[in-house]
């Protein structure tokens, strides 16, 4: 599965994501773009989820309409260390993500 991490997820939780083709919205050159545009990009490059922790794009953003789903962090911090202990709940999400889900692991 192409996973994209949104800017505001540390970069090492992606080698937590074994067996996926992952990579981070800096790398894609795409930092500093605006939700809708991102999902464009990330929609035309090939990328199937999008890895945040950005509580709002649920409500701003249709990501049904770009053909993609997200999985949403919810943690204490954006933190490496707050982050990883959610990772498995982040790959049992992938394993039944469908384009326009926002699935939610996590709590505060």
């Amino acid at each position: 599965m192409r996973i994209l991490l949104d800017e505001c997820v540390p970069r090492p939780l992606g080698k937590e994501l074994v067996g996926h083709d992952v990579r981070t919205v800096p790398a894609m050159g795409w930092a500093g773009r605006k939700n809708g545009e991102l999902l464009a990009l990330m929609a035309a490059a090939g990328f199937e989820v999008l890895v945040t922790t950005d509580r709002n794009l649920r409500h701003q953003q249709d990501l049904a309409a770009h053909g993609v789903a997200a999985v949403l962090m919810i943690a204490v911090s954006n933190r490496l260390a707050d982050l990883v202990p959610l990772v498995p709940d982040v790959k049992a999400a992938l394993r039944s993500l469908k384009p326009g889900a926002v699935v939610e692991v996590g709590t505060e």
